[in-house]
């Protein structure tokens, strides 16, 4: 099964939005292996050692997605055939790091295979992590024309 790693950077105070994340991560569980790790947040240089932690420890055919404004826009079939391709082509590891409110540093960004974006607006890493949850699972549902995309 596929393994899907979120590092988020902050902590969801708000239950709304650890209940948003918690429905996702049930949906998305009879598709993939999905762990979201939190990063304390604070500042990018001070964050960066923590998601080093995370990068230095995968895999080395792990596939890390930085989510960042100024990535590739997606749209979810263009996420769904992304996924799928990289399936396909063996990688069974996904990382998707998610910054704080000022970014990640450039090593972060470096360390990036993809730079993905959600669109050219800004959201805070909350609402962030709802998306792109909601983006995986709507992307398996493209994959497998199963109805709920429309």
């Amino acid at each position: 099964m596929l393994k899907i790693d979120v590092l988020a950077v902050g902590k969801l105070k708000e239950a709304f939005w650890r209940d948003a994340c918690a429905e996702y991560l049930k949906r998305l569980s009879a598709y993939a292996k999905v762990n979201v790790q939190e990063i304390p947040d604070s500042c990018p240089c001070s964050e960066a050692p923590a998601l080093f932690g995370h990068l230095d420890a995968l895999p080395p055919s792990a596939q890390v997605v930085l989510l960042d404004i100024q990535g590739k826009q997606v749209s979810s079939e263009q996420l769904a055939e992304t996924l799928e391709d990289w399936t396909v082509g063996g990688i069974s590891h996904i990382v998707f790091i998610i910054g704080g409110s000022e970014g990640v540093t450039p090593e972060i960004k470096q360390r990036a295979h993809t730079r993905m974006s959600f669109g050219p607006i800004t959201l805070p890493h909350n609402l962030a992590r709802v998306v792109l949850l909601e983006q995986l699972y709507r992307a398996f549902k493209i994959q497998r024309g199963e109805p709920y995309h429309k």
